[in-house]
């Protein structure tokens, strides 16, 4: 018997109890920090010969030189061309909708000119070069590639490198085929924090990156944590998540694989349904016990429901709403009538699937916007990973004569204010009487 908490919002103490719920502690553990420190501190010190021991030592990957663990464009091309068709097929498919969504995303240079002739604006530049870290191993993730180097690519990336780790010599082909799908530059076969800080500090072999993506275990989230303000990253995630809106009107097996699909990620996973049915939270914890046992990562289904999941009753659609808002999820499914309409009044949420055919899963692989979300109740102030996260700003300004002579004198005047007395004489130097 699978033993989820169970609530409702009529409980007096149900505010203290969804905190508790949603309480993660992402603290990073001492040990996985202090054993991060050392070898980042390694690999910008020794370079590719710290690379290489690391790799050897956590990978069992047996090489004197870093250009061997290069894999060139040949070898991907070769792991899309031996794919089976209809896999080669669905990864295309998949990349070509992901490309098509983000390219709406692209932001343009701008300008604007007063009447003085005093122009200003916004000009956009890619970044010159990214580096992805990609799961590998058994825990490979070829959905990965494809949404961090897609965007990547529409946004301008001048290039791209890639580390994955190859764990015993093991290579995922699906991987590999993917970023040739992606058109990735170039790709390295090393992995865990090592890879993190070559591609933060740079080696002879691996050239250093504007900024890292990607996702990975605790200690490529510590090496992203300790290299950030050397490189940009995209975000530290915590475990996946979530949350279902449901009126009672969608069959109970759905929903409770809905909840599975984030549940068999990680033991930390969560999965919430809020519904204001009490009779339809029963019939979804009858499909739960019912389905589980034939899922082949049920232990750790079972170990993420029983530790992080809910079934919530909720008194209606509108507080529904109001809890989503404050959980804030990664996934919130809106499995309703009307939903676009409903989605209209959620503030926080990383991705919002909408109708009852719109399944998380989808989103993960070939929907088309990007399955790299923010946890952790993070969606009230971030947003999803987009081209946008591969550009950059510039401010233009040009004063003209006229404008310098009026700006200038409320420059000095503030300048003045603060007690920078150069700042004020430099406008004053360009005010014209």
């Amino acid at each position: 018997m699978l033993n989820i908490r169970r609530y409702s919002s009529t409980q007096p103490d149900f505010n203290a109890r969804l905190v508790q719920l949603l309480a993660f502690e992402g603290a990073q553990d001492a040990a996985v920090d202090a054993t991060v420190a050392e070898i980042l501190e390694a690999v910008r010190t020794r370079g590719d010969a710290a690379v290489l021991e690391y790799t050897r030592r956590f990978d069992r990957v047996e090489t004197n030189s870093m250009r061997e663990l290069e894999l060139h464009r040949e070898r991907l091309a070769a792991a899309l061309a031996g794919l089976p068709g209809e896999q080669r097929s669905a990864l295309e498919q998949a990349a070509q909708r992901v490309r098509a969504y983000h390219e709406r995303q692209v932001m343009q240079s701008w300008t604007y000119t007063e009447p003085d002739g005093t122009v200003l604006g916004q000009q956009v530049t890619p970044l010159d070069r990214v580096g992805l870290y990609v799961p590998g191993g058994k825990a490979a993730y070829p959905s990965s590639v494809l949404m961090n180097a897609i965007p990547a690519k529409v946004a301008g990336v001048g290039e791209l490198i890639m580390v994955v780790p190859t764990p015993g010599g093991q290579v995922n082909e699906l991987v590999l085929a993917a970023a040739a799908v992606c058109g990735v530059d170039r790709v390295f076969a090393i992995g865990g924090a090592q890879a993190v800080g070559a591609l933060a500090y740079g080696t002879e072999v691996v050239p250093q990156v504007d900024k890292v993506v990607g996702p990975g275990n605790a200690y490529v989230a510590a090496a992203k944590r300790r290299v950030f303000g050397v490189v940009g990253i995209d975000m530290v995630a915590g475990p996946s998540e979530i949350l279902v809106i449901c009126d009672g009107n969608t069959a109970p097996d759905w929903i409770a694989m809905d909840l599975f699909s984030q549940a068999e990620h990680d033991e930390l996973a969560q999965s919430i349904l809020l519904s204001p049915d009490g009779a339809f939270l029963d019939a979804v914890a009858a499909s739960i016990e019912r389905l589980l046992p034939e899922m082949p990562r049920r232990d750790v289904i079972r170990a993420s429901l029983e530790g992080r999941g809910a079934l919530i009753q909720v008194r209606d659609l509108d507080e529904a709403v109001e809890v989503a808002n404050y959980i804030a999820p990664e996934h919130l499914e809106l499995s309703l009538d009307d939903a676009g309409v409903w989605a209209k009044k959620i503030r926080h949420a990383g991705a919002i699937f909408m109708g009852r055919s719109t399944c998380e899963a989808l989103g993960d692989y070939c929907a088309g916007p990007n399955h790299v979300l923010p946890t952790s109740r993070t969606a009230r102030f971030s947003s999803p990973l987009g081209v946008y996260d591969f550009q950059k700003r510039s401010s233009l300004i040009q004063v003209s004569r006229a404008g310098a002579a009026q700006l200038g004198r409320v420059a000095v005047t503030l300048a003045q204010g603060e007690g920078l007395q150069a700042h004020a004489r430099s406008a004053a130097y360009r005010i014209q009487d």
